[in-house]
């Protein structure tokens, strides 16, 4: 088992500006359901995004799995990437620190 991290933006910039299409939209709510699934099933361990609502938006999700190969399926899976909506980079990723809080402050910005 590995930890892995994909990065994932806009492939057409202007979605995180103008806003998404009727298209993009119900790819976007299959990617939050298909991220909640993984969560509750202990695959991804953490799935958040930028939130400066420019163009540099990104989101990251760190999740494990057996290998690289299962980890950039899983990535490719996502609807919003498999759609086209968004790109993603894989990485492999080394947890080095994990506060206990961290559910705590899910859904907050400052």
């Amino acid at each position: 088992m590995g930890t892995y991290l994909y990065r994932i933006w806009p492939d057409r910039p202007e979605l995180l500006v103008d806003g998404p299409t009727s298209d993009e939209e119900r790819s976007i709510g299959e990617h939050y359901e298909y991220l909640k699934d993984l969560t509750a099933r202990g695959i991804v361990l953490l799935a958040g995004r930028t939130r400066s609502e420019t163009i540099d938006d990104f989101g990251i999700v760190v999740l494990v799995a057996e290998s690289a190969a299962v980890a950039r399926a899983i990535m490719l899976a996502d609807p919003a990437v498999r759609d086209g909506v968004f790109v993603g980079d894989l990485f492999p990723y080394d947890l080095a620190m994990v506060s206990g809080d961290i559910g705590r402050h899910a859904g907050t910005a400052a």
